[in-house]
């Protein structure tokens, strides 16, 4: 837990007095609330598609940003302030390979190539070399730098939006593991799930322990919610799906409910729509965020009819999906995709998103386009 956290400005910030919320349109869609429109935010907001956070990194690299909470804030900022009224929520500036970090590897964001384990987990031998919760390993302290970050944020935000945590969840970070970076194949960590099952399971579970750790203490630090990123769902068949990720996203998910239940939980399962059904019915999770590659009154009509038969579910609200790529098209493309988009999610309760995450090379006005647009078509569709 965070008392007190120093500002750049010298100032000292607290977790438990926070700015009032003054727009909570994001959360009220997140728990399946009527809102005058759909809420908007985009995965990787904050990034290297912007030339602010570009003139950052030129004097700092990608985990020194992660790791300073002055800098986290700023970049984290970068967005909402371009943007000023049209992105309903900050999502803090982080990565998910903190925790293949705090637990004890080393992780490098190389130039041009992206994550670089220099010593990935290559036999079940290698499990020998991580960090253990059972044996004094304490992820508040490990990674009490983004906890920093979170509260120092939230009073940067003043209140105009919430504030997202978030967090990788085990399989990818598994994969990123094992394979040591990114994988055109995952032969490695596949290769740990058919040959090494026992041994995969208790990584997952070892990994799903910190996560699940982890994202209580971004909410006790003050995120307002949060979301799972299991970026390589789409890498698993249906079947190996049902084994080696959904049962870990239900414990993270049923853990991070038992102590704030009232905080929306969304998962971004990518290439993973097999699964809606069982996203529904088997875990806790609010919203779930799709990729582009299903359309969205598709995905409407079988997650209504998945929590129908669940007593337990009394909403769940849908978050995305416009194809990234879309934003290099021309503005009126732009604008004609997303009104698409948004008409096809229809009137029931849904956050306006990409399908993934912002790419380097997109213009910041294209996005500006896309969140305009969604902020016109929404209004005029609930009008």
């Amino acid at each position: 837990m965070i008392s007190t956290i120093p500002s750049k400005d010298g100032e000292n910030f607290d977790n438990t007095n926070f700015p009032v919320l003054k727009n909570d349109l994001y959360l009220r869609a997140a728990r399946g609330e009527a809102t005058e429109r759909a809420p908007v935010w985009c995965m990787r907001q904050a990034g290297r598609y912007l030339p602010e956070f570009r003139a950052i990194r030129v004097e700092h690299d990608f985990f020194r940003v992660c790791r300073t909470p002055a800098l986290a804030t700023e970049v984290t900022m970068q967005p909402i302030r371009r943007y000023d009224g049209l992105l309903d929520a900050a999502i803090i500036f982080s990565d998910i390979l903190v925790v293949p970090q705090a637990m004890g590897l080393v992780v490098e964001m190389v130039p041009g190539k992206g994550p670089h384990f220099p010593e990935p987990l290559q036999t079940p031998d290698d499990m020998q070399r991580l960090q253990d919760l059972h044996k004094g390993f304490s992820v508040d302290s490990e990674l009490d730098y983004v906890y920093k970050a979170i509260t120092n944020t939230r009073h940067a935000l003043a209140g105009r939006v919430p504030l997202l945590g978030f967090a990788g969840a085990p399989w990818t970070l598994m994969a990123y593991m094992v394979e040591g970076g990114g994988s055109k194949t995952f032969s490695a960590a596949k290769t740990w799930l058919f040959k090494y099952s026992a041994t995969a399971h208790e990584l997952l579970g070892r990994i799903s322990a910190v996560v699940a750790a982890f994202l209580v203490g971004q909410v006790r630090a003050g995120a307002q919610a949060l979301q799972l990123f299991e970026s390589w769902a789409g890498e698993l068949s249906p079947r190996d799906f049902a084994e080696f990720s959904l049962p870990y996203l239900a414990r993270i998910a049923a853990h991070v409910k038992s102590h704030f239940p009232d905080v929306p939980l969304t998962i971004f399962a990518k290439g993973a729509h097999y699964a809606l059904e069982q996203l529904v019915q088997e875990t806790a999770f609010d919203v779930i965020s799709l990729d582009w590659t299903i359309e969205p009154d598709v995905a409407c009509k079988r997650v209504a009819s998945a929590a129908s038969g669940n007593t337990s579910r009394h909403f769940i609200t849908l978050q995305g999906n416009l194809d990234p790529t879309l934003l290099f098209a021309e503005p009126e493309t732009i604008r004609s995709r997303t009104t698409e988009m948004c008409r096809a999610f229809g009137d029931t309760p849904f956050v306006a998103n990409l399908g993934h995450g912002m790419m380097p090379t997109h213009d910041p006005e294209h996005l500006r386009v896309f969140l305009e647009t969604v902020h016109e078509t929404t209004r005029a569709m609930r009008m």
